[in-house]
């Protein structure tokens, strides 16, 4: 008897330990306590290292982008660092607000002089995933498309005399390795990897930052989800303006600013890069032809997609229209008949200029849709926001 006793309680305690084993959460530390003291000087960060890859929903493709997590947490230090600039008053941050998707609400730009920027800042947090949309490689950077990756763009910008002014980036990474804190995330985000150059290391965690800003939980999105991805039915969620609103954006809109379905999100559809969208007769900046010297590009820039469209005001390459309903006003009857102009915003029949027409019912309720793709809730994640104390 006692050694069915003994063996009972010797099973029962054998279960039990494996249950505790099985019900345990491993916690991996990303940081030694020593590494996480000199880090916690300057930095709020976690000892765990935030995820930056974002699950797309069903209606996106349904796939999870991949972010090397290490690589983007340095890229946010970079990313609100002030050392990047000539005058250590300018990060990337000034013009990308993570409040106002990435924009700095100005016309055009200050940097590190009292000069701005010749166009306005385009917006990060336009996206339902950055990566997912500039990793293809059929969209460029910048409104003339002239840079081919976020590396490219941002040595432009670091080395832009009125926007940061670092004319060697080689000497800037150098020297921010001085510090402790970047041998640290450096070391973090590349292991043991001696054959790139800390110039390189910093434009790619820049890049990898930069790459997992995206935009998936606006109220379109909620309400696209719960019809199972059909856009021609009215949202319960939706008011009947913004449902009508919805309507005039698929008929007038979406052909160029697409929402969904694109090749990038695993869809058919190709998106419209560039276009001449009749602001003027005659450009006094004429866009990609300034880069292609081809005719054709006369007034062409690029064409941006329009999450959280409602923070980024003024709107336009040169930043004119101050609100959404002067976009709209635009595009209503104040497209121009340039010889470049999209053929999209061209009439079929007449091979003018398009005049949409629309009446202030139609316009307030374009607006009201527009202001459906804000999702300040992925913007304000933290993962985006500042990690520098004080």
């Amino acid at each position: 008897m006692k050694t069915k006793l003994f063996l009972l309680s010797a099973m029962f305690a054998g279960t039990l330990t494996s249950c505790i084993k099985d019900d345990a959460t491993t916690v991996v530390h990303n940081y030694t306590d020593d590494e996480y003291a000199v880090l916690t000087q300057k930095l709020n960060l976690p000892v765990e290292v935030d995820e930056y890859g974002i699950q797309l929903p069903q209606t996106l493709g349904g796939f999870k982008t991949f972010i090397n997590s290490k690589e983007a947490t340095l890229g946010r230090v970079l990313f609100y660092d002030k050392r990047l600039s000539s005058n250590l008053e300018v990060n990337c941050a000034s013009c990308h607000k993570a409040e106002l998707a990435f924009t700095d609400g100005e016309q055009f730009s200050p940097g590190v002089t009292t000069e701005r920027t010749s166009r306005n800042t385009l917006a990060l947090g336009s996206f339902p995933s950055f990566t997912a949309y500039y990793g293809s490689g059929g969209t460029r950077m910048f409104w003339d498309n002239r840079a081919g990756s976020v590396m490219e763009q941002s040595t432009e910008t670091m080395k832009n005399p009125v926007e940061m002014g670092n004319t060697d980036l080689a000497e800037l990474a150098d020297e921010l390795l001085q510090d402790k804190m970047y041998q640290i995330l450096f070391e973090k985000a590349f292991p043991n990897n001696p054959w790139q150059s800390n110039e390189d290391k910093m434009l790619i965690a820049l890049q990898s930052f930069v790459s997992s800003i995206g935009c998936v939980n606006s109220r379109f999105d909620k309400a696209w989800a719960d019809a199972n991805g059909d856009l021609t039915t009215s949202y319960p969620s939706f008011t009947q303006e913004e449902n009508r609103g919805k309507q005039l954006y698929m008929a007038n809109c979406s052909s160029c600013h697409i929402l969904t379905g694109s090749s990038f999100f695993g869809g058919t559809s190709t998106p419209v890069i560039a276009a001449n969208n009749g602001l003027d007769m005659d450009y006094a900046d004429e866009g990609i032809f300034k880069i292609s010297s081809l005719p054709s590009d006369k007034g062409v820039f690029k064409v941006p997609l329009l999450r959280n469209i409602e923070l980024t005001a003024p709107y336009m390459h040169d930043g004119r229209f101050a609100t959404l309903e002067a976009v709209v006003d635009h595009y209503s009857d104040g497209i121009q008949n340039h010889p470049n102009l999209h053929s999209e915003l061209r009439d079929a029949n007449t091979g003018q200029a398009k005049k949409m027409n629309l009446n202030e019912s139609d316009k307030q309720a374009l607006v009201a849709f527009l202001k459906t793709l804000t999702d300040k809730e992925s913007l304000a994640h933290v993962r985006y926001s500042d990690p520098f104390k004080g």
